[in-house]
């Protein structure tokens, strides 16, 4: 497999960000540079990421046939590291669009020449289906497959699970954790309180990721209020997780961020019917504070069907409407 271009991996990463739910920007002033430079907004955080990155390629023996490597070239020891944010050590794999992680504090030093880094090509293939796969070499480290969906989740907790992940209960639990199985409560007590919360984010993240997947899959990327796409739309609880709502599809609506902050914060409902309304009473909480302008644009969105999955099975659960409605205060549901 030829080497990817600088420019595709930099494009690669910022896919990645935005993938996992983040928006990135390219800090550094030409792509082919190490370490490349990102900063990454994430819910209410600022990131700095820096990221060294190379193809992966066929490590070359035929002996090993699933055997691939990143061969480090171009940098000089010791690789330097962000002092106020995440540094990466990475493969990308081109034919899959999936990334490799490997313990950058193992390879901050290295001896003069290209040095080579390995991965079984099993743990990217692994990754694919599970997000992130996790697989131990012969010098004990833990690399880690990655899907671009859960770029975020690698970047914001890779120190702990090259740390951790040597462990062998918290690998057992990591892996459980990366395929959505349920870990029970008994099975996390043994770990220290920094392994369990290492699980613990790694699992948060994997249904988070999961529930955008499905959601998105399930109303074609689309706006259900808009129809628009644009790769602007996010998978919104009905019935918010803080609220005990699940994390499955008839929990979930596709929303234009727009849409989804008036979602939210109650100016606008579902009703059990599949449409979406605007909220009286906030309108009149607007009307008051002299912040109606735009109300008749919203207004022009609204007041008919939405758009719904293809697949009835993935429609919202009215009884979870109802019950979001109720939460929200909406008149008529409580």
């Amino acid at each position: 497999m030829p080497a990817v271009s600088p420019a595709k991996l930099v494009d690669a990463i910022l896919h990645a960000i935005q993938r996992s739910g983040g928006s990135g920007f390219y800090m550094s002033e030409k792509p082919a540079i190490h370490p490349r430079e990102f900063l990454i907004q994430y819910g209410e955080d600022t990131i700095s990421l820096w990221v060294y990155i190379w193809t992966l390629t066929h490590g070359g023996r035929r002996s090993l046939q699933d055997e691939y490597r990143i061969q480090m070239t171009s940098v000089s020891s010791p690789l330097s590291t962000t002092p106020s944010g995440h540094t990466v050590l990475l493969g990308y794999h081109a034919e899959s669009d999936m990334f490799a992680g490997f313990d950058i504090d193992r390879h901050l030093t290295f001896t003069v020449g290209s040095p080579s880094v390995q991965i079984d090509i099993g743990t990217i293939h692994t990754a694919v289906g599970d997000g992130l796969a996790f697989s131990q070499k012969n010098n004990e480290e833990i690399v880690v497959g990655i899907r671009p969906d859960q770029f975020l989740n690698y970047v914001l907790n890779a120190v702990s699970l090259h740390e951790y992940g040597v462990d062998l209960p918290t690998y057992s639990l990591l892996l459980k954790a990366a395929q959505l199985e349920e870990i029970k409560p008994q099975e996390m007590e043994p770990l220290a309180q920094e392994r369990q919360r290492i699980v613990e984010s790694v699992s948060r993240y994997a249904r988070e990721s999961s529930f955008r997947r499905q959601v998105m899959d399930a109303y074609g990327n689309r706006c259900a209020v808009t129809r628009a796409q644009l790769n602007l739309v996010d998978a919104a609880h009905i019935v918010p997780v803080k609220a005990q709502g699940t994390d499955d599809v008839s929990n979930g609506i596709a929303l234009s961020p727009t849409i989804h902050r008036a979602y939210d914060n109650s100016l606008i409902y579902l009703d059990t019917r599949y449409y979406m309304r605007l909220n009286d009473q906030k309108v009149g909480e607007l009307k008051s504070q002299r912040l109606e302008d735009g109300l008749d644009d919203l207004q022009g969105y609204l007041d008919s069907q939405i758009h719904l999955p293809a697949n009835r099975a993935d429609w919202p659960d009215p009884k979870l409407i109802g019950r979001a409605n109720k939460l929200r205060r909406i008149k008529g549901y409580y």
